[in-house]
């Protein structure tokens, strides 16, 4: 995957890397200071374990190519033992040295 150059483009990439259950892109793309490493292969189990419908993005808010953070609103919608679920985040992500990172979820 080509570096991305925005931060929903980062958030799509990362959405993708659920779908393929890639936990090294999930957490190269992590930032360091919130980085899951102990949860690896906790969240690598868990995206196999879930089949994935889509992902609809609801909200952005800065994180274009000229900003140094930026939050993205979106749902993601799977399957989970037979029933449709569905996650809803405001993700915060940082620029650093001209590469996007998932920060965590937004506090408000």
């Amino acid at each position: 995957m080509g570096e991305a150059e925005t931060a929903e483009q980062l958030m799509r990439s990362r959405y993708s890397a659920f779908v393929l259950a890639n936990g090294d892109y999930l957490m190269q793309s992590h930032h360091t200071s919130t980085r899951p490493l102990k949860e690896k292969k906790t969240i690598v189990k868990w995206a196999k374990s879930v089949q994935w419908i889509k992902l609809e993005v609801t909200e952005k808010v800065k994180g274009t190519e000229n900003d140094t953070e930026g939050t993205v609103t979106f749902n993601a919608y799977f399957y989970e033992k037979g029933k449709v679920e569905m996650i809803h985040e405001k993700s915060t992500f940082v620029k650093e040295n001209n590469t996007w990172y998932y920060l965590g979820y937004a506090k408000n």
